[in-house]
């Protein structure tokens, strides 16, 4: 659905929608919360060994900082959008040099692995409401995939026993080989609907980041759901999703049977 459409003008909602394409992390596993976690040991450490070379103040890696710079978006971009609000230019890297060089690739390669470590000391929570709305969609035959900027999609997929509840998955690992742009650009959902097999417009999106609400709406799609995890509801609507809300138990079963009929 364009931005511009009478449905997105109107409010009106959308009915006979084929399929659900929802992210992973703050929308169906927990995982946000440690996504968070290593972003901001892997920025604080770095910002705090820069203030002590170069005499600037310390100013630590916060909430809203994660929030307007990173969340959603794949890792090295996140990298670089974060840098860019502090004035900070860093090279790029090619990788071989490791996590410990200061360089947007070593930067990511430190998240990352702070990451791993949190995915390995701590369960995979799962949002209930979530699981139970996929498990209602696909007894019904409604068409699901699954979209994350992560890497490690599969793994927290694996580890949460849920890769059987999607058909399709689209992550950071088809981003890394194939080249195409991560949220907010449409690419990952357009995709996500493409392997499934249905248009944009008969297809709803669920998601928590901002990057991915404009992903969506950008992308056509017939229903934008947003989940406000991070207490930003009104950015959440500001970039145009349909429905906001804090946990998907707020949607009534009429509601999901009038959209996906």
């Amino acid at each position: 659905m364009p931005a511009d459409s009478p449905q997105a003008r109107t409010g009106a909602r959308p009915v006979g929608l084929a399929a659900a394409i929802f992210d992973l992390d703050g929308v169906v596993t927990d995982t946000a919360s440690l996504h968070a976690e290593a972003w901001k040991a892997m920025f604080d450490a770095y910002l705090a060994a820069r203030a002590r070379e170069t005499g600037e103040r310390f100013a630590a890696f916060g909430d809203d900082d994660y929030l307007r710079y990173v969340d959603g978006k794949p890792r090295f971009d996140g990298v670089r959008s974060f840098l860019a609000s502090r004035g900070i230019a860093l090279p790029e890297g090619r990788g071989e040099e490791g996590p410990a060089v200061a360089t947007v690739t070593g930067l990511g390669l430190r998240k990352n692995q702070r990451y791993l470590e949190l995915l390995r000391e701590r369960p995979v929570r799962v949002y209930a409401s979530s699981v139970a709305l996929l498990r209602r969609l696909a007894d019904r035959g409604i068409r699901r995939a699954v979209v994350s900027s992560s890497r490690n999609c599969r793994l927290v997929l694996e580890r949460a026993g849920l890769l059987d509840l999607f058909q399709a998955r689209v992550d950071g690992l088809d981003i890394e080989r194939e080249g195409f742009p991560g949220k907010p650009h449409p690419e990952m959902f357009l995709r996500a609907a493409d392997a499934l097999d249905v248009q944009p417009a008969r297809a709803a999106v669920f998601e928590d980041a901002v990057s991915g609400i404009e992903a969506g709406r950008r992308g056509g799609f017939g229903l934008v759901v947003g989940i406000n995890r991070g207490g930003n509801r009104d950015a959440l609507e500001a970039a145009g999703a349909d429905r906001v809300v804090n946990d998907l138990a707020e949607l009534e079963e009429r509601e999901i049977d009038e959209w996906f009929r």
